[in-house]
C-alpha cells in the first residue's frame, strides 16, 4: 500500500483464508446449542459463471476428487445456475457430515483457485435448520474471509429474519469471523444448498 493509498482512506482488501472453513464444524455445536440450527449437509460454493475448455477440465477434475470418496451417496457435486446467472457446485452429505461437507467446499474453492479461476469466486455456504423448520446459511465471503448468517423467511415474498441473523451473529462472535458490515450480508435469495 503506498502514500497516495493511505491519504485517500483505502485499505488493502483482506487475502482469502481458505482454512477458515474449517471453523465451521466447531461453530455449529455452538449455533445448535445458542439457537438450535443443525446441519442439513447441503452446501454450495457460488462463483461468476465461467464458459470454456479450462473450467470443463477444472469440473472434471472437483467431480473425480468427490468421486473417490467412498461415503459419498448421491451425485458428487452438481453444477447448477441460478436466476440472476452466478454458477453454483453444490455438494449433499448426510447432516452428521458437516466436517466432510466443509472439506467439499474448501476442496472446490481450491481447486477453483490453484486452476485461475479465484477471481470468480464469490462466496460458501453452508445450510442449516431448526425444528420449526427455518432454514439458515452461514456464508463465507471469499474476498473478505469472513461469515455472515442468511435467513430467509418461508413464503412467496422474499423477506429475510434479521432478528435471527443478529442473534446468531452474537452466538458466533467468537467461533467465526463475522463480517462486521452489515451492507455485505448480501441476501441468497433461491440458493443452491440452502
Amino acid at each position: 500500500m503506498g502514500l497516495l493509498d493511505i491519504l485517500l482512506g483505502r485499505t488493502k482488501p483482506a487475502a482469502p483464508d481458505l482454512d477458515r472453513l474449517f471453523a465451521l464444524p466447531s461453530a455449529a455445536v455452538t449455533l445448535e446449542a445458542a439457537t438450535g440450527f443443525t446441519p442439513t449437509g447441503h452446501g454450495a460454493v457460488c462463483f461468476a459463471t465461467v464458459e470454456g475448455a479450462a473450467f470443463e477440465q477444472t469440473h472434471r477434475e472437483v467431480r473425480a476428487l468427490m468421486d473417490a470418496d467412498a461415503e459419498r451417496e448421491g451425485p458428487p457435486v452438481e453444477l447448477r445456475k441460478d436466476d440472476y446467472g452466478y454458477s453454483w457446485l453444490v455438494s449433499r452429505r448426510s447432516p452428521e457430515q458437516l466436517p466432510l461437507l466443509v472439506n467439499d467446499l474448501h476442496a472446490v474453492n481450491s481447486s477453483m483457485e490453484i486452476n485461475g479461476f479465484g477471481p470468480q469466486l464469490l462466496c460458501s455456504l453452508a445450510g442449516f435448520r431448526d425444528p420449526e423448520p427455518r432454514r439458515l446459511a452461514l456464508v463465507y465471503l471469499y474476498k473478505r474471509g469472513t461469515f455472515y448468517p442468511f435467513a430467509p423467511l418461508p413464503g412467496p415474498r422474499q423477506r429475510r429474519d434479521n432478528a435471527l441473523e443478529l442473534q446468531v451473529r452474537a452466538a458466533l462472535a467468537g467461533e467465526l469471523p463475522v463480517e462486521a458490515d452489515l451492507g455485505r450480508w448480501f441476501p441468497l435469495w433461491g440458493a443452491p444448498g440452502l
